[in-house]
C-alpha cells in the first residue's frame, strides 16, 4: 500500500498523508461513513460523492448473513453490487461477534456463533474472514480479533491479545496465498488490542508491526474506557507504530475525540453517529448541535448552518426540515444526514488544512469551545 505522509504539526503528533487505492486517493485525516450493509443509510452513492466523502466502510458480519457471499460474488463484488466506485473499507465483523456476548463462543479455531437473523450457526475463522473479505472485494481488509471490553480483567485483557495475535498471523497467510478477485490490490491492516493497559499494548503492536501489515487500526477503544484513557493509549501506540504506515482509530466519532485523536497521530476514523443522530433529528454545525425536533425552530427559517457550503444550508430551513421529523417524512431524516456527512467531512478537511498550515492547535481549541460553548442538542 502506498501511503505518502506530506506533513506532520510541529508541536503535536498530528500529520497528513494521502493513500492511494485502486479505487482512488484518500486525504488523510479522513472519517468514513459507515454503510453497514453496503448502504449508507437513506443516502445515494453520487450523494456520498457530492458531500466529499473519500471512502467508506462496510460490515462483514452483515455481508456475508445477507446477502450473503454468492450473490455478492455474482453481483462482481460490492462496488458493482451498491453502484459505489470509490475506496471501500471492511471491518472483519469481530465487533459485531463481540456484541452477541450470549450467542457466540470463542475458541483457538475462530468464532462459533448464532445469527441474529435466524438462529443459525455460523463460524467465522481467521481465514474465513479473509476470504469474505475477497468476495465483497475491499480495498482496505480488517482480520478477525477479539475485542474485549477495555475495562475488563487484565489477565482476560492479555488472554485475548495473545489469541488476536495469532489470528492476525493466520490471517495474514491466508491474505498472502490468496488473491484478489476482480483485478484491484487489496490490503490488509493489523489490529492492535490491550485494553488500557501500556505493556498489553505494547506486546500486541510490536507482534503486528513484525508482521508487516499494510496499515494498523487501534482497535478496543471507545467501549467503555474514560476518554483520558484513550488518549493515553493514542500516544503511547503513536511512539510504537511504524511512521510510514496508515492508522486507524477504530468507532470513534464525536467531534471531539476525532480531533484530540488527530492530535494523537490517528488517520482515519469511522463512526454511525452521523447517519443514527441524523436519523433522530440531531444535527451537527460548525457551532453545536442542534435538535431540530424542538418546538423552537418551527418558525425559524434560517438555514441550519448560515454560511456553510454544502447543499442542505443552501436550499431547507430548519423550519421545514423540522416540519419533514414532525409529520414522519423520509426527507426529514436524508436532510439530516446528508448535514451530518458533510460536516464530518467539513471537519477533518478542515483539521487537514491546519496542520498544513501548522496551525492545528489554535484551530482545534477554539473550535471544540466554540463547538461544546454552543451546543443546542
Amino acid at each position: 500500500m502506498k501511503f505518502t505522509l506530506l506533513q506532520t504539526d510541529p508541536r503535536s503528533a498530528a500529520r497528513c498523508g494521502v493513500l492511494n487505492t485502486a479505487h482512488g486517493a484518500i486525504p488523510t485525516p479522513v472519517f468514513m461513513p459507515v454503510g453497514t450493509r453496503a448502504s449508507v443509510k437513506s443516502v445515494e452513492p453520487h450523494e456520498l460523492k457530492e458531500n466529499n466523502v473519500h471512502i467508506i466502510l462496510a460490515n462483514t458480519y452483515h455481508l456475508y448473513l445477507k446477502p450473503g457471499n454468492d450473490i455478492i460474488l455474482k453481483a462482481g463484488g460490492v462496488h458493482k453490487f451498491m453502484n459505489w466506485d470509490g475506496p471501500l473499507l471492511t471491518d472483519s465483523g469481530g465487533y459485531q461477534v463481540y456484541s452477541l456476548s450470549e450467542l457466540r463462543k470463542i475458541s483457538e479455531e475462530g468464532v462459533i456463533f448464532k445469527s441474529h437473523l435466524d438462529g443459525s450457526m455460523q463460524q467465522f475463522t481467521p481465514e474465513n474472514v479473509v476470504d469474505t473479505q475477497r468476495i465483497i472485494g475491499s480495498d482496505i481488509m480488517m482480520p478477525l480479533d477479539e475485542c474485549p471490553p477495555s475495562m475488563a480483567e487484565k489477565e482476560y485483557i492479555r488472554k485475548s491479545g495473545e489469541l488476536t495475535i495469532r489470528w492476525a498471523a493466520r490471517a495474514k497467510k491466508a491474505f498472502s496465498s490468496t488473491s484478489p478477485l476482480y483485478g484491484h490490490d487489496q490490503y490488509l491492516f493489523g489490529i492492535t488490542q490491550g485494553g488500557i493497559h501500556n505493556d498489553l499494548r505494547e506486546v500486541s503492536i510490536k507482534a503486528l508491526v513484525d508482521m508487516d501489515f499494510d496499515g494498523y487500526s487501534i482497535g478496543g477503544m471507545a467501549v467503555g474506557e474514560p476518554a483520558p484513557e484513550m488518549y493515553r493509549i493514542l500516544e503511547l501506540s503513536h511512539t510504537l507504530l511504524p511512521e510510514q504506515k496508515p492508522r486507524y482509530l477504530m468507532g470513534v466519532g464525536t467531534p471531539e475525540n476525532i480531533l484530540n485523536a488527530i492530535e494523537r497521530g490517528v488517520d482515519m476514523f469511522d463512526c454511525v453517529i452521523p447517519t443514527r443522530e441524523g436519523r433522530n433529528g440531531r444535527v451537527y454545525t460548525r457551532h453545536g448541535k442542534m435538535n431540530l425536533r424542538s418546538a423552537k425552530y418551527a418558525t425559524d427559517f434560517s438555514p441550519i448552518d448560515e454560511g456553510f457550503d454544502n447543499d442542505v444550508c443552501r436550499n431547507y430551513s430548519r423550519a421545514y426540515i423540522r416540519h419533514l421529523l414532525n409529520v414522519g417524512e423520509i426527507l426529514g431524516l436524508k436532510i439530516c444526514t446528508l448535514q451530518n456527512i458533510s460536516f464530518f467531512m467539513w471537519l477533518t478537511a478542515t483539521a487537514r488544512t491546519h496542520i498544513q498550515q501548522g496551525s492545528f492547535l489554535e484551530w482545534k481549541d477554539d473550535f471544540l469551545k466554540r463547538f461544546n460553548d454552543n451546543d443546542k442538542a
